[in-house]
């Protein structure tokens, strides 16, 4: 009896293996699949979180390596035009305090270098960044030289002008951008990073939630 058994389950068995391994075979070609739409649905995850004015990358100014604003939703931002040979240069000073200061509660200065307002920027990344750093000690996120004006404008400063109606008249314009991705307001060269109106302008968008 336990010979004729053992004998009639073995198909059944040798059967129950075949389809056993079929499932895990179909299992593993699906996986794959489905790590694939999971993947695609994260970035449109992300770029639905990022307000419109942030989805642009910029060269970083030290390494030139791809920086997206995305990262910076959430954000209250100060965009800046810089230059390091213009009479308001000295404003990196007042830059790099705010970012200092109000940093930690959710504050982030951007420099974006530009040469359009009498050639006052340097030609060279690295000479801008050791500048910027060697004499103003200055850590908050700078982008590569770039346009700020006109048809030649960087997308970033193409929304802002035509947000604020305001395009950059000069170097250290500045635009506070609340932290849902909108602008706040549009700042001329001759208000200071850490004047009465531009801080209390920041204190407030920081308190925002």
């Amino acid at each position: 009896m336990k010979s004729k058994s053992t004998g009639a389950l073995t198909p059944f068995v040798a059967a129950s293996a075949v389809l056993f391994a079929l499932a895990a075979t179909a299992a593993l070609l699906a996986r794959p699949a489905h790590a694939q739409t999971m993947a695609q649905a994260q970035p449109a995850a992300a770029t639905a979180a990022c307000p419109a004015l942030l989805q642009h990358s910029f060269p970083r100014l030290q390494d030139e390596r791809p920086q997206n604003l995305c990262q910076y939703a959430g954000k209250v931002l100060l965009v800046v035009n810089t230059a390091s040979k213009c009479g308001f240069t000295p404003q990196y000073e007042g830059l790099e305090a705010l970012h200092t200061k109000y940093g930690p509660q959710g504050l982030v200065v951007l420099g974006f270098p530009s040469g359009d307002f009498g050639g006052q920027e340097l030609e060279d990344a690295k000479a801008i960044a050791d500048f910027c750093f060697n004499t103003y000690g200055v850590k908050f996120p700078m982008f590569g030289k770039s346009s700020v004006k006109g048809a030649a404008a960087n997308p970033l400063f193409v929304q802002l002008a035509k947000a604020t109606g305001k395009a950059p008249g000069w170097n250290f314009h500045k635009y506070l951008i609340g932290r849902d991705g909108k602008p706040l307001g549009s700042y001329d060269s001759n208000v200071t990073p850490t004047g009465a109106t531009l801080v209390a302008q920041i204190e407030k968008a920081l308190a925002a939630k």
